[in-house]
């Protein structure tokens, strides 16, 4: 299907269209770090409680996991062009309204936008890979992509830092959103000049209610975990805690309900069956659960507990990044040849990375330099089980189904990292608030660790269904 669609377009800039799709990949990529790095100077600025620090967080990941899905089955009728252009402006103008926040729950809702209007523009990125790098030039197309995604994090470990430190335009912390509103219009008018039209697919349809069932049953779980230590844990939090548990099994139902009238369900409920592909979302959740909770509270305890000015904090990050990079070129090579050993192997090596985190914090002064030896062996770990981890998980599921796998792969790491965030921050938030930033901050390196081991766990038990 995908050759047929890619004779029938114009192919002839795209190496073009692939920077083009890249560059607002990338901008993706940026905003999710460089907000962690400028998080402790906006809860300063604004006045943010612990729970609007979270929540500006999590509430852009739920709002992506709950819609991508649907953005990405929105291109098959516009057109992958038309929802990328929507994407990209929408995109850029929740940047702007984000930096012009005057209030934590202001930037809150921004910050919701900002997610639904990603979930546009990002799926549009991987689609228009697939219909223009049809041919053998598609490892090549993939590999510039990979590399993005890697050099994202670092780029915006620095560049957090470095717009906070020195202050463009006396912005502050502003300039980090404020840095998107250019980029993003460069990428429109780009795309806007040479992507190509993509003929619409045939029989694509959208579920909406079943998006806006499992936003809701996802924000009433976990958003008490965001709240809970602002409002004192009061026992009508856990009750909405437990609607939501039934708005997700009642979303599930739904599904069923839509997939029986002949409808195209938001998941593909086929898939519930395959063990081996579920194992997999098993371990990809509790995987990414570890990871953007990780560095919001590293973060915190190297500003707030450490002293460590931003730009300095994302220097330490830096290597962190540069590992990532190097382990996820190495990883894929590895992975064909000892399957989801290398993902256990490299879960152990983030495990050893956290352990040596945890003696360089626990030292009086908890230098720079050590800080940032550990997180290079934590970075490598990191690389070595993320770049494979989705081509292991989907490895099981038929071809037919390989889009609404990838889907449900995609939500199921949003969500994980939303859930993180939330629970994750609630207990170092609430050891800070009892004792100390240095406390709260190894308690958190242990829930890492077992968060990851539970990873290994499932990973172990995927490697069953496949025998």
């Amino acid at each position: 299907m995908h050759q047929i669609v890619a004779r029938e377009i114009d192919t002839s800039r795209r190496w073009w269209v692939l920077a083009t799709v890249v560059a607002a990949q990338f901008m993706f990529g940026v905003d999710a770090f460089v907000v962690n790095v400028a998080i402790p100077t906006i809860a300063v600025d604004l006045h943010a409680t612990p729970a609007q620090i979270e929540s500006v967080i999590a509430i852009y990941l739920i709002a992506y996991a709950t819609l991508v899905v649907t953005g990405g089955r929105l291109g098959d009728i516009p057109g992958t062009r038309n929802v990328f252009l929507a994407g990209v402006l929408g995109f850029t103008l929740t940047s702007l309204w984000c930096g012009l926040a005057q209030s934590g729950p202001e930037l809150i809702f921004a910050r919701l936008a900002q997610g639904a209007t990603a979930a546009l523009m990002v799926p549009q990125v991987l689609a228009t890979l697939h219909l223009l790098f049809a041919d053998e030039s598609r490892s090549r197309a993939f590999a510039i992509y990979g590399i993005v995604l890697g050099l994202a994090g670092a780029a915006g470990f620095l560049l957090g830092g470095l717009l906070v430190t020195i202050d463009l335009a006396d912005t502050g912390w502003r300039s980090v959103f404020f840095v998107n509103v250019p980029f993003g219009l460069m990428i429109a008018a780009a795309a806007l000049k040479i992507m190509p039209s993509v003929p619409r697919r045939a029989g694509t349809r959208l579920d909406i209610v079943g998006s806006l069932v499992l936003f809701a049953g996802l924000l009433c779980l976990i958003g008490p975990l965001l709240f809970g230590h602002d409002l004192g844990w009061t026992p009508w939090l856990w009750a909405v805690m437990g609607i939501g548990v039934a708005i997700l099994a009642a979303f599930l139902r739904l599904e069923r309900a839509i997939a029986d009238g002949g409808g195209m369900p938001l998941i593909d409920l086929s898939l519930l069956s395959d063990a081996a592909f579920l194992r997999g979302l098993g371990a990809a959740f509790f995987f990414f659960v570890a990871n953007l909770s990780f560095y919001l509270v590293l973060t915190l305890f190297m500003q707030k507990g450490l002293h460590i000015a931003p730009l300095t904090a994302g220097m330490v990050l830096l290597p962190l990044a540069f590992a990532f990079v190097l382990a996820s070129r190495h990883s894929g090579a590895r992975a064909r040849h000892r399957g989801t050993k290398v993902l256990i192997e490299g879960c152990v090596l983030q495990t050893v990375g956290l352990a040596a985190l945890a003696l360089a914090a626990a030292s009086i002064d908890a230098p720079s330099l050590s800080l940032a030896l550990a997180l290079i062996v934590f970075g490598y770990g990191q690389g070595l089980v993320m770049a494979p981890l989705s081509s292991a998980v989907l490895s099981t599921v038929k071809p037919a189904a390989a889009g609404s796998a990838s889907g449900m792969y995609g939500t199921t790491i949003q969500i994980g990292n939303a859930a993180g965030v939330a629970a994750i921050g609630a207990v170092y938030f609430a050891v800070e608030s009892a004792h100390s930033s240095r406390a709260a901050f190894l308690i958190s390196l242990a829930l890492f660790a077992t968060l990851i081991m539970i990873c290994v766990a499932f990973l172990t038990w995927m490697r069953r269904a496949h025998a």
